[in-house]
């Protein structure tokens, strides 16, 4: 019957992920997001062959402006959050060897000047890390002055990319 909801529709979750934290699935009904990227990043990981993937949304590129934070909520920073998403998704069987990675954010949404440069900071710490564990990034969705949101459907490895004036699809899964 036309209009009539699938039956993977029905069972479907979204898991939304908030600032400075992190989900993992290996759920096939899974969508995992995350809103409004601003001067945070996302950094997407997917593996193909097992169909695991998160989301990281990293909110500060340093831990030692606050150990105590880290320690409670480590996904907060670039620097103990991206340890921790690749630690996460081994756990669901992903291999570091096979991640498609995708990072978005870092932009600068203040109006006026941002003498902090958090947008900046937190591509480099993020991109530097990245680019030690040896992935590399053919066309990251970072800096600018726009929001960002993603969303990353778990069976299939669809990736959406979300601003306020496009709906760009990518997969992580090819």
């Amino acid at each position: 019957m036309a209009g009539s909801p699938t039956l993977g529709s029905i069972f479907s979750q979204r898991v939304v992920i908030g600032v400075g934290d992190l989900a993992v699935s290996n759920n096939p009904q899974v969508t995992l997001s995350t809103y409004a990227l601003g001067s945070c990043i996302g950094v997407v990981a997917y593996d193909p062959v097992v169909k695991a993937g998160g989301i990281l949304h990293i909110m500060l590129p340093d831990s030692s402006i606050s150990p105590d934070k880290a320690a409670g909520q480590p996904a907060m920073f670039a620097d103990t959050g991206l340890p921790l998403l690749f630690k996460s998704l081994v756990g669901l069987k992903a291999d570091r060897s096979r991640l498609r990675l995708f990072v978005a954010g870092g932009a600068s949404v203040l109006a006026g000047k941002d003498s902090f440069k958090i947008g900046e900071r937190n591509i480099r710490a993020t991109m530097d890390y990245l680019g030690k564990l040896g992935f590399r990034f053919s066309d990251p969705a970072v800096g600018g002055t726009i929001n960002r949101t993603i969303h990353l459907q778990v069976g299939n490895g669809e990736m959406t990319i979300k601003t306020p004036t496009a709906n760009d699809v990518l997969s992580l899964a090819a």
